[in-house]
């Protein structure tokens, strides 16, 4: 399965062979490097962990200097794998994978892995909205404007039941924290890769801020 971890840069438009403008999200993704492979053997399942965004080496702290295989044997410590040559990265993921055997610690995921026209899933965290109405939450109506009302129009009506259930029913759709979730938009088309930049741009909106860690994997409904 094709996986990457990229920050989503922004929202541009391309141009078809056709001359028809196609909206696209530019993500700078990888290059990624795999950091364990996890075998039924070792751990009860496949899957291939992943670091992606190279940061200074003070920003890692000792545990995770020492998954990357940077910190050297001492007597205390004679076990201490080495070798991987894995630079300090920020964000750790973890993909479950069929063939984890085809992969081996240090290995490099770029976007060369994907080709224009693939099917893609792209998961981030959107955008936090913080506290709001069922109308920027949920999309409701809202009341009339006329017939007496005079504050009422952004206000979700009424909420209870009958008086037989004489209760609010849990899950009702009522004002609260809106966004900063996960969310996975699906069936993403790859417009365009550069390799050099490390870019890929995807035909729509993804989810999250610019900045915003995302993850691009293979479509499971493609």
């Amino acid at each position: 399965m094709k996986s990457i971890l990229g920050i989503k840069v922004g929202m541009t438009q391309l141009f078809g062979e056709n001359g028809a403008a196609i909206p696209v999200t530019i993500i700078q993704a990888g290059p990624c490097y795999v950091t364990q492979v996890k075998t039924v053997e070792s751990d009860g399942y496949n899957a291939v962990q992943v670091g992606f965004h190279e940061t200074k080496p003070m920003r890692v702290n000792k545990p995770q200097r020492g998954h990357l295989g940077q910190l050297k044997p001492n007597k205390k410590h004679p076990t201490r794998k080495q070798g991987a040559d894995i630079p300090p990265v920020r964000y750790f993921r973890e993909f479950r994978t069929r063939t984890a055997e085809e992969y081996s610690v240090g290995q490099q995921l770029t976007v060369e892995q994907f080709v224009p026209g693939d099917k893609v899933d792209v998961t981030g965290k959107t955008k936090g909205r913080g506290f709001a109405g069922v109308v920027k939450r949920y999309g409701f109506g809202g009341g009339p404007k006329t017939h007496g009302q005079s504050d009422r129009w952004r206000a979700p009506g009424s909420i209870g039941a009958t008086s037989g259930n004489a209760r609010v029913f849990k899950g009702k759709r009522m004002p609260g924290r809106y966004g900063g979730d996960r969310h996975t938009v699906q069936n993403l088309e790859v417009v365009r890769i550069d390799s050099e930049k490390n870019l890929i741009a995807v035909k729509g909106a993804v989810p999250g801020v610019k900045g915003g860690l995302v993850i691009v994997r293979d479509a499971v409904k493609g």
